[in-house]
């Protein structure tokens, strides 16, 4: 007798789906109960759906301390820049790694990258009085002196017997003292104008350049001749002579077609240089 034929009624196929699901479901939580154990027993690896352990070691700094010790410049930049680029390096060697490299881009005149990464190894340690000093010698080098200033301001602040910033910083403060009163004088000549008379005079007054080169001329005039009279009146006075000559001719010759009043007054600065160095 054949078996009886089994009847696929709609509420019986839902029954055997829903069966089916909750066997799917009791399976994947076993599986992932024993990855978990097993997870909890072997620390080293992770099973869990999702996760993963990063259990990589530190940089090793060996290759870039080689390099730092060998003063060798294209090593360090290799070798200390693939440290400085892995994400593994710690905290003290990235600092130590970004502080020889930029002094390698200083040897090498690039004082940018120099700087940035002096940035960077502040910004992990803003406490490095020496690296704020070293920084702010870049920032004078590049001619940018209110954050030169800044810089060694900061080194004194943190170590107030720091030699080399407080040098630094005082040496500083005297130039911006000297460019600030040169600012005041630039392109007036060491005559009033208001009071010029000949010819030549007001051709210095109406042209900055020449009214600096005047001026140079008279300070430098002036140090030589006090130097010398110091020494001997005789030496002094002669040297003066001079620079009344030089003013006769310069007064006599100028508009006529073959002089030229700018290179006849260099000449004469140059002259006076060369006996202010003797």
């Amino acid at each position: 007798m054949p078996p009886a034929k089994e009847c696929h009624t709609p509420d019986t196929l839902i029954g055997r789906l829903s069966s089916l699901m909750q066997l799917r479901l009791t399976v994947s939580f076993r599986v992932a109960f024993a990855a978990a154990a097993l997870g909890t027993m072997l620390p080293g690896f992770a099973y869990a759906a999702g996760t993963e352990t990063d259990t990589a070691p530190l940089a090793d700094p060996s290759r870039c301390q080689s390099a730092i010790a060998a003063n060798d410049d294209d090593r360090i930049l290799a070798e200390c820049g693939a440290l400085i680029d892995n994400e593994k390096t710690a905290k003290a060697d990235r600092i130590k790694v970004l502080i020889a490299r930029a002094a390698v881009f200083t040897r090498k005149d690039q004082i940018e990258r120099a700087i940035a990464d002096y940035d960077s190894a502040l910004q992990l340690d803003p406490t490095l009085a020496d690296i704020y000093n070293t920084r702010g010698e870049l920032w004078w080098k590049k001619g940018d002196r209110p954050r030169a200033l800044a810089d060694f301001a900061a080194a004194i602040k943190l170590n107030p017997d720091h030699a080399a910033a407080k040098g630094n910083y005082k040496s500083l403060a005297q130039e911006l003292e000297r460019l600030g009163a040169l600012m005041a004088v630039a392109g007036k000549p060491s005559f009033d104008c208001a009071t010029a008379r000949r010819g030549v005079e007001k051709a210095i007054c109406a042209n900055p350049e020449l009214a600096d080169l005047d001026r140079e001329i008279n300070a430098v005039n002036t140090r030589v001749v006090r130097a010398a009279a110091a020494n001997s009146p005789r030496a002094g006075r002669a040297l003066q002579q001079q620079q009344d000559e030089f003013l006769a001719r310069r007064n006599a010759s100028f508009g006529r077609a073959d002089y030229d009043l700018q290179k006849a007054m260099r000449e004469r600065l140059d002259q006076l240089l060369a006996i202010a160095r003797q």
